[in-house]
């Protein structure tokens, strides 16, 4: 799986984890806890965690 094909709205719909708080810099920072979260309790495994990140970071950059 690679970040180029990776939807991460269907990864964090997969999961049920809505965050908006009206700040996109908080919201990234909260989608990220939530996901290392999925990465400590087993429920995705390494590389699905560097794939979800990596696509944070990608999405991250266009709000700059």
């Amino acid at each position: 799986m690679s970040v180029g094909e990776f939807n991460l709205k269907d990864f964090l719909r997969r999961f049920n984890i809505m965050i908006y708080t009206g700040d996109p810099e908080g919201d990234w920072l909260l989608i990220e806890d939530e996901v290392r979260d999925l990465l400590k309790a087993k429920v995705i495994d390494k590389e699905e965690f560097s794939v979800v990140m990596n696509a944070i970071e990608k999405r991250k950059e266009l709000f700059k």
